[in-house]
């Protein structure tokens, strides 16, 4: 099987877990010692760490010390939790770029079927791209957000790393429904990938937007399957990455919440951290960053797919020009979504009746005869 492939972490760090306190997550993890894998009905999540920074151009093997982020993770203390985790060790780099996406591919739709959400970390953020391409098996669109300081849509020559959203669009199959960015700096952007993000009717939101209003951010991560987080969207003052200097961006406490909301969403099924470096004090942020996902999504509310809709309250909004909006409120979770029917005139969304996450803000905002972006969005992406 394709799990005979990972590198199970070595005898000394499992002497390191074996010396930490016994409520340390580290002994409340499984630690995978290679051979075959079948047990998938016994854990809920597994973490893979990938050392394969060749996207960015500067590979070598000792770029990320993924023992420095185990180790700052494993000796934290779980919150109330039933999760099951499993750390299934390394995909050591293969001899080429692609033999290292072919292996990342394979393992998470493997993990995929078997019900386990991956967590990726370590490796450039291009490794974003076999994990969307796992998907390919299942015949579904995919929903990508992308927690992100760049938009990574360039066209000219460049680092994988920094156009691998151009390969997903580009690359057939395209199942690729929606795209969105949290976390953008303008300046580190061309005014034409902004523009081509416009036109594709994706979402884009700037790092102050989020920074000011986190609750932004919920309903666009409810709707993901898969979330990529590239470390240098955190400013360095809290990340500890001097090296690529960057005086704005994300704090921790930012983040650990926008994890949280990750790993809190009923649909996401992979979750990445890509672009770390060997800093003592990055480790630490990463460490608490799958800490927070997984606090998420051990309070998952079971809410996507709906089940019975009875369970929700239903406003009816009548709107000009659109007839009416419909609104579906969570007597549960107090959560929000809006009912939409794509237009699509062929293919797997015709005529498809879909419930997107929105805000009670958008529903405030109907109220006030006034169109919410985001169902104004994906409607005209449907006509496209």
């Amino acid at each position: 099987m394709i799990f005979q492939l990972l590198k199970p972490l070595d005898l000394d760090f499992l002497n390191f877990v074996d010396g930490l306190p016994s409520q340390s997550l580290g002994k409340k993890v499984t630690f995978f010692k290679g051979g075959t894998f079948e047990d998938f009905d016994k854990y809920q999540l597994a973490i893979i760490g990938v050392n394969d920074n060749r996207g960015t151009g500067s590979y070598s093997e000792d770029i990320v010390d993924l023992s420095k982020i185990r180790k700052a993770f494993y000796a934290l203390y779980p919150g109330n939790w039933n999760t099951r985790v499993i750390d299934m060790g390394d995909i050591t780099p293969g001899d080429t770029l692609d033999d290292t996406y072919f292996l990342v591919k394979s393992i998470v739709a493997e993990l995929l079927r078997n019900k386990i959400v991956p967590i990726i970390i370590g490796g450039s953020q291009d490794l974003t791209y076999p994990m969307y391409r796992a998907y390919d098996e299942f015949e579904q669109m995919v929903n990508l957000v992308a927690i992100d300081h760049k938009l990574d849509l360039a066209k000219e020559e460049c680092d994988v790393a920094d156009s691998y959203l151009s390969k997903i669009i580009v690359d057939e199959p395209n199942n690729l429904f929606n795209f969105s960015n949290l976390g953008y700096q303008t300046y580190f952007n061309s005014q034409e990938e902004i523009d081509l993000i416009s036109s594709l009717y994706f979402e884009a939101y700037r790092v102050g937007e989020i920074a000011n209003n986190l609750s932004l951010a919920e309903p666009v991560l409810r709707d993901a399957d898969l979330v990529s987080l590239d470390m240098n969207v955190v400013k360095s003052s809290d990340s500890g990455n001097f090296e690529m200097f960057s005086p704005n961006g994300f704090n921790g406490r930012e983040i650990c919440a926008l994890a949280r909301y990750s790993g809190l969403s009923d649909r996401v099924s992979s979750f990445g951290i890509f672009n770390s470096n060997n800093q003592s004090s990055e480790a630490l942020l990463i460490g608490q960053i799958l800490w927070y996902f997984i606090e998420g999504f051990n309070f998952r509310y079971k809410e996507y797919p709906f089940v019975n809709k009875e369970s929700y309250f239903k406003y009816i909004v009548p709107i000009e020009g659109y007839d009416e909006l419909i609104f579906y409120k969570s007597d549960v979770s107090g959560r929000w979504w809006i009912e939409i029917l794509l237009a699509a005139n062929e293919g797997k969304l015709k005529n498809k009746k879909i419930l997107l996450p929105c805000s009670q803000e958008d529903y405030l905002q109907a109220i006030q005869q006034e169109v919410p972006e985001r169902w104004w969005r994906m409607l005209k992406k449907s006509l496209v």
